[in-house]
């Protein structure tokens, strides 16, 4: 793992505590994942926003990374939106600064980025794309929505195995502001020490 996004880990485990009610919103997909993973089965899971350009995003990415961290086998992170936009390119230089390597792939309207955490790991592929895409499983998944508009707007999710709402306050409302970077990289790190956290209680 970069020796950068070691130390972002570094910080966000190190004496940080969630509260106990995300700690109950976080505990439906901690259930899922140890299911499986008692199960031997692959751990599917589609992170799900309206656009697929921030939050859903930042947890793919996360959750990947914790899944590495602690060395829970067969975990497959993917995101998606109710409809397709772009990854939002603050998303990219937020991730670049907490240590990862980010480049272009593809340059088009809709970018697709590799996104690397190691040397000697497979990059995560990021473009948006509706949660449907054939680039996303079609079965055994479970569908985390990651934010209201879209668990409010998309009352079914066909071929999810289960569907879990982990919503997150979107960093958008801060874009044009002075405050952007902060905003950004906060959220980001509230992502990441959520998905760290469940993965911290997966028993293999």
């Amino acid at each position: 793992m970069y020796r950068n996004v070691a130390e972002t880990i570094k910080g966000i485990t190190g004496g940080r505590t969630l509260n106990d009610e995300r700690k109950t919103i976080l505990q439906p997909l901690i259930a899922f994942v140890q299911q499986k993973v008692n199960n031997g089965q692959d751990v599917n899971l589609n992170f799900i926003c309206t656009h697929n350009s921030r939050r859903s995003h930042l947890a793919q990415v996360w959750a990947q990374v914790a899944s590495v961290y602690f060395h829970i086998p067969s975990v497959y992170c993917y995101s998606g939106g109710t409809e397709e936009t772009a990854l939002f390119p603050k998303v990219a230089d937020t991730l670049i600064r907490q240590g990862f390597v980010v480049f272009k792939m593809a340059e088009a309207d809709n970018p697709i980025y590799a996104i690397k955490y190691s040397d000697s790991a497979l990059p995560i592929i990021g473009f948006s794309k509706k949660y449907d895409s054939s680039f996303n499983p079609a079965s055994t998944f479970a569908a985390i929505m990651t934010c209201s508009q879209a668990d409010g707007g998309c009352p079914f999710i066909a071929g999810a195995e289960k569907r879990i709402a982990i919503t997150f306050e979107d960093p958008k409302v801060s874009d044009g502001t002075p405050e952007q970077a902060r905003v950004y990289a906060e959220r980001s790190l509230q992502i990441a020490m959520e998905m760290f956290y469940v993965f911290s209680m997966i028993e293999i």
